[in-house]
């Protein structure tokens, strides 16, 4: 239903930006379009945020550090002490 309406209002605007003066449209046509990119940006901004939030990136270097000391731990664990 939300698709429609929105292909409704756009088919009115198309049909304002034909009857006013090319200069107006123009500037109004550009607003539209950059308004919807800014917002197309801050969405992905902020699903990105979201979802760094829910499963963040392990750092390799962190990674790796822990592995070692596992690794380390394990093998002193199964060393005959001496």
């Amino acid at each position: 239903m939300y698709l429609l309406l929105s292909i409704f209002l756009s088919g009115i605007l198309g049909a304002f930006l034909l009857m006013i003066e090319p200069h107006y449209a123009d500037l109004i046509a550009f607003a539209i379009v950059a308004g919807c990119l800014f917002r197309g940006i801050y969405l992905l901004n902020d699903l990105n945020k979201r979802l760094n939030t829910i499963a963040p990136k392990k750092d390799k270097v962190q990674e790796a550090y822990e592995n070692y000391l596992k690794e380390k731990e394990n093998r002193e664990k199964n060393e005959p002490i001496q």
